[in-house]
């Protein structure tokens, strides 16, 4: 190990900047951020450094760096474009002892700046040792994926609760034990989800307990349309924590890949006329899970609140004191829309956007298709490929031109996507052409004719008798 990772208290401390150009404001902002009194050493100045100067925020000397600038400072940053101004910093601070960092200089440097991922009061720093700048900055990356700002309020919380935990917990393993459930359990749930009032109270009673007792948790989960990659970084570490997993039949393995290895896995999907969970069975599932002190999630394709029955498994949760979150996930619609090219508002052809689903003997009879049926609007039918003949019937008596595009799009996301390009009275029979199968969802209004112009994922759309507009 080259270089000792250190964090130091610069609240107040002075802290000198030789160079005014952007890559010293970069400086400043981060010296700025932990409390450092800043003078600025440079014959002119960018506007940001000039302006906090205005501001009275920052000391700035308009001259030439002098070596006895470095004197009684805390930190030095050299940060001219002239590389003479540079080693004379570095050796003036030197002389007096003074930690320098000279940009993009590792060896004229006492120190250097790691990457930071900032969740303060939680710090981490990230460092190759300057030898690979780049692979630090991709590490910070997945680390801020990884560690949402919500963890600053957590660490906030753990800190007001420090004097308390060390009472209560005097032992260390005991102390350990108790952070560690602090940290993964339903304190960490309330604190993110906003409510610092019931994450105290929660607290305060595990306190009180020998051992915290285990606590079910409940997390309804969109996992999006189905490529891994549109997960949420939410649903990702909702995953990476879960010991229960209950998934619908649309999840598909490269989504359950993410999952935490341990977490067991029960399927209760329900394919359409098939056999599947009953949605009573699958509530009755999340409660004896949650109960039992797990993790449970209630992993859903596309969003949870969209056709997705997580509004009935939420009010099933409250009602029986389980304690749940919600995480929305990209619903159908919108990602093979998107995968598909086709823009559902673009607003040449639509002002609204209408969701309905076809699934169901008796769905067709509860909406209102003249509604559905008006011009410059798109409407989307989930589960639709099984009743199109119906949807087809039912448009074009309220009056939509049979000419209207229409989309039809199969496994949207995923690498067997396929797009099919009809017009509403020819969309029984391409569909019957084409094979389609269900998953699938149609795409009603002149925007769908987009996709023979704009589709980028997977083959290119089918067309199967597609009429020209009048």
């Amino acid at each position: 190990m080259r270089h000792l990772p250190v964090f130091l208290d610069l609240k107040s401390a002075p802290a000198l900047v030789a160079g005014g150009g952007r890559v010293a404001a970069r400086k400043v902002a981060l010296l700025r951020s932990a409390g450092a009194a800043v003078t600025v050493v440079a014959p002119t100045a960018c506007p940001e450094i000039a302006s906090q100067a205005a501001r009275g925020e920052l000391a700035w000397r308009p001259r030439s760096f002098e070596p006895g600038d470095v004197a009684g400072t805390r930190v030095v940053f050299a940060a001219t474009d002239d590389e003479s101004v540079n080693d004379a910093v570095a050796v003036a601070a030197r002389a007096a002892g003074v930690p320098v960092n000279v940009a993009d200089d590792g060896a004229r440097s006492s120190f250097i700046l790691p990457a930071i991922v900032d969740r303060s009061p939680l710090l981490v720093a990230v460092s190759s040792g300057g030898a690979a700048p780049m692979l630090a900055t991709a590490v910070r990356a997945r680390i801020e994926a990884l560690l949402d700002h919500s963890w600053s309020r957590l660490a906030e919380f753990a800190d007001r609760w420090r004097q308390a935990i060390r009472a209560a917990r005097p032992g260390i393993a005991a102390r350990r034990r108790l952070y560690e459930w602090l940290l993964d359990g339903p304190v960490a749930g309330a604190v993110r989800a906003g409510r610092e009032p019931e994450a105290d109270k929660l607290f305060a009673a595990a306190l009180a307990e020998e051992a915290p007792a285990p606590r079910g948790f409940v997390s309804l989960v969109g996992a999006g349309p189905g490529d891994p990659d549109l997960l949420t970084l939410k649903a990702l570490r909702a995953l990476g924590t879960a010991d229960v997993i209950l998934a619908d039949r649309l999840v598909g393995p490269e989504i359950l890949a993410r999952a935490r290895r341990e977490a067991e896995v029960v399927d209760v999907g329900k394919s359409a006329g098939g056999a599947g969970e009953s949605q009573e069975r699958i509530n009755r599932l999340l409660v004896h899970h949650a109960r039992r002190g797990r993790r449970v999630v209630r992993l859903k394709g596309g969003d949870p609140l969209v056709f997705g029955r997580g509004g009935e498994e939420a009010a099933w949760l409250a009602r029986h004191g389980v304690r749940f979150e919600i995480v929305p996930g990209i619903t159908a619609a919108l990602g093979c829309a998107a995968y598909a090219g086709i823009p559902l508002t673009d607003r040449r052809y639509a002002e609204t956007l209408h969701f309905v689903t076809a699934h169901g003997a008796d769905a067709a009879d509860r909406i209102d298709w003249q509604r559905l049926a008006g011009r410059r609007q798109t409407l989307v039918v989930y589960m639709g490929v099984a009743a199109a003949a119906s949807v087809r019937e039912r448009l074009i008596e309220a009056r939509l031109p049979p000419a209207t595009p229409v989309a039809i799009v199969e496994n949207g996301t995923l690498p067997g996507q396929r797009v099919l390009l009809s017009d509403l009275a020819g969309l029984g029979s391409a569909i019957a052409a084409e094979g389609i199968r269900s998953p699938a969802l149609l795409i009603i209004g002149e925007s769908a004719a987009e996709a023979a112009r704009l589709a980028w994922f997977g083959p290119p759309p089918a067309v199967e008798a597609v009429r020209k507009s009048a």
